[in-house]
Parts: C-alpha cells; sequence; structure tokens
C-alpha cells in the first residue's frame, strides 16, 4: 500500500515499461481509473482486447481507453494511439497489464480496455473525471 501513496513509480516498474508508453498514468490517476474500470465491467461497459477495442473505436463508441505500459511486443499496440486520437478518444497508459485484468474482474491479464461512455451510469461522474485528468497529460 505505501506504493500507491508515492507520488512516482519505482524504477523497477519503469524498467518495464515499452518505449512508447506515453503519457503514462500519474499513480492516483491510476488508481482512480482501475477503480473505474472496475465500476463499468461490473455494468458489462468495457471493451477488453486490442481486437474488441479497435472494432469498438471504429464503431465510433466514446469513452477513454487505457493501455497496458508493459506489453510485448510492442506491435501489438502501436496503431491504437493514432486510432484514438483520430477518433478524439483519450488515452493513458498504466504500468502493469495484470493490474487492468484484475481491475476487469478478469483472471488473465489485459494489454487494453476501453470503458464506454454511458448516460446516467453509476460511474459516468469518475469517467468525466478521469476523461478531464487525462486531457490534462
Amino acid at each position: 500500500m505505501g506504493k500507491e501513496e508515492s507520488k512516482e513509480y519505482d524504477k523497477e516498474t519503469l524498467s518495464m515499461l515499452s518505449p512508447i508508453s506515453s503519457p503514462l498514468a500519474p499513480p492516483k490517476l491510476k488508481k482512480k481509473l482501475l477503480k473505474l474500470i472496475k465500476k463499468a465491467a461490473k455494468e458489462k461497459m468495457i471493451r477488453r482486447g486490442v481486437k474488441e477495442v479497435v472494432k469498438a473505436i471504429r464503431k465510433e463508441q466514446k469513452g477513454v481507453v487505457v493501455i497496458g505500459g508493459d506489453i510485448s511486443p510492442l506491435d501489438v499496440i502501436a496503431h491504437l494511439p493514432v486510432l484514438c486520437e483520430d477518433a478524439n478518444i483519450p488515452y493513458v497508459y498504466v504500468p502493469s497489464r495484470v493490474e487492468l485484468g484484475e481491475a476487469a474482474l478478469s483472471k488473465r491479464p489485459t494489454s487494453v480496455i476501453l470503458v464506454v461512455e454511458k448516460k446516467g451510469s453509476e460511474y459516468s461522474e469518475s469517467l468525466e473525471e478521469c476523461s478531464g485528468l487525462m486531457k490534462k497529460l
């Protein structure tokens, strides 16, 4: 729990990141994003995995994209930032895809998650807050 409270990530975490992992969510934003993903997963309003997220973005679903920063090989996710920018969807990297999978209520690590916008849902306020913070990065 002490690691979560710090302002920066430790060297071990940063050494596992891919070179294109920018913008990287600060620890405070990462915590908010993982809570948001957990709430959205309970309402079945997330898209998990590269194929599903790309399909949702092409169908013009709006929301926020969270990408795992420790993905190898890079080619798997290299096209996602460009796709998000074209669709005007905010995106951010988090250090671990294992944490992404756990937040999505899955036993498997997850490379990328799209939290879909839904009016009147219990997570819509935190989605707007996270989206605003992501745009500042």
